[in-house]
């Protein structure tokens, strides 16, 4: 191989890696993270808790701006629980809360889904739901 593929190849490599990074850290400084569970989920159910649930994936551009906007929601609905989790690594979870899709958000109260979007980035829409229970 050739000295000019060779850096081509080298390029191709680091910028690969760094798109795939990209949004993994926000504006917060947090990571994303997995932080769903299940006894967290029916815990926070059977208190009666408003909880948001995204589903994310490392390489996804509208997860990175969804998290950004549900870590700022975080902040300021602070009787909401937010969870979150990586489908391609917890399948088992996003199976049981039936997620076929990396950006879907689901709102759940009194053990009822109330709310689903897939792709939603407006942080306005997000909020007016979360708002609305």
């Amino acid at each position: 191989m050739n000295m000019k593929k060779l850096f081509v190849l080298i390029f191709v490599i680091i910028s690969f890696n760094s798109f795939a990074d990209c949004g993994n850290e926000h504006s917060s400084g947090l990571a994303k993270t997995t932080t769903f569970t299940n006894e967290i989920f029916q815990k926070a159910q059977l208190e009666g808790k408003v909880v948001v649930i995204n589903s994310w994936n490392k390489s996804c551009s509208t997860c990175a701006k969804q998290i950004k906007i549900l870590n700022q929601a975080k902040n300021e609905f602070k009787d909401v629980l937010f969870l979150s989790f990586e489908q391609t690594e917890y399948k088992e979870i996003a199976k049981s809360l039936d997620i076929d899709y990396w950006t879907t958000i689901v709102i759940y109260q009194n053990n009822k889904e109330i709310y689903r979007s897939i792709g939603q980035t407006n942080k306005e829409k997000i909020y007016s739901q979360i708002k609305a229970l």
